[in-house]
């Protein structure tokens, strides 16, 4: 369950993270409102999932899977350049988030 909720949470990070931006300093009410309900929740299943897991684990994961989405999506609306380096970083994120699990 905690691996779940940690997942989630990662997302998360990745939506406040976008918000962040998209708030425009805290100007633009909607993305201000989704940046403060998704960081709360976001912090909230961290600060859950680390009640089990390590805490080194538990912050790599959760940061690795919020940057690795926010630079995806970024990626897809154009905001970020996409390159086959960029894409070979990414894939060594995920592939260092995933291996941080399996030798759980």
């Amino acid at each position: 369950m905690s691996w779940l909720v940690l997942i989630v949470s990662g997302v998360l990070e990745a939506v406040w993270a976008t918000a962040l931006d998209r708030s425009e300093g805290f100007t633009r009410l909607v993305p201000t409102a989704v940046f403060v309900v998704a960081l709360a929740a976001s912090m909230g299943g961290l600060a859950f999932a680390m009640r089990e897991l390590p805490l080194g684990t538990s912050y790599a994961v959760w940061v690795g899977i919020g940057a690795t989405l926010t630079v995806v999506y970024a990626m897809v609306t154009g905001a970020e350049p996409v390159s086959p380096v960029r894409l070979l970083l990414l894939a060594g994120i995920v592939g260092c988030v995933v291996g941080l699990k399996v030798v759980e």
